[in-house]
């Protein structure tokens, strides 16, 4: 992969509705070599998707998010991969990490209510073989996602100092 390639995927991870014109202003190149470039990085999966950046408070539409953190026994050969593949097709499970640490995978999971959450974690989490410990954690404020701000400071307003 080259740097043409790398700067398409930086651009498009800062905002993939860009218009291949502006992207190809930006790469210097030609349209024809963006849209090139960019369906081999998708069919080389090297591009995954492209998604919304939604806040969903701010859409008067809610929800419970907790971040899940799983100790699990791992499988001969296997290691962490078949109970990854298991919990990974649940569809409030949002992401899922296998991580250092205490924990061995991390969760992120999304609920209409705590309730919602709790029991999901208790019933089909929890419950896996396989599944040591779980420490589930809820968030209460989103301040900064995928690197776009969720508060705005009036102008001119300055962010209090202290030591």
């Amino acid at each position: 992969m080259d740097t043409k390639d790398n700067d398409l995927l930086f651009l498009l991870e800062k905002d993939c509705t860009l218009p291949l014109h502006e992207l190809a202003a930006m790469l210097q190149c030609s349209e024809e070599e963006v849209a090139s470039r960019r369906a081999m990085l998708e069919e080389e999966k090297i591009i995954r998707g492209y998604t919304a950046l939604i806040d969903w408070d701010r859409a008067k539409n809610p929800s419970v998010m907790a971040i899940v953190e799983l100790r699990i026994t791992p499988e001969h050969e296997y290691g962490y991969d078949r109970i990854a593949e298991r919990i990974a097709r649940f569809s409030n499970v949002k992401s899922l990490r296998l991580q250092t640490g205490t924990y061995d995978l991390q969760l992120l999971v999304q609920g209409k209510t705590m309730h919602d959450v709790a029991s999901f974690v208790s019933e089909h989490i929890a419950s896996m073989d396989r599944i040591k410990e779980t420490a589930t954690h809820i968030i209460m404020k989103t301040y900064k996602e995928n690197g776009v701000l969720y508060y705005e400071r009036e102008d001119g307003k300055r962010l209090p100092f202290s030591f």
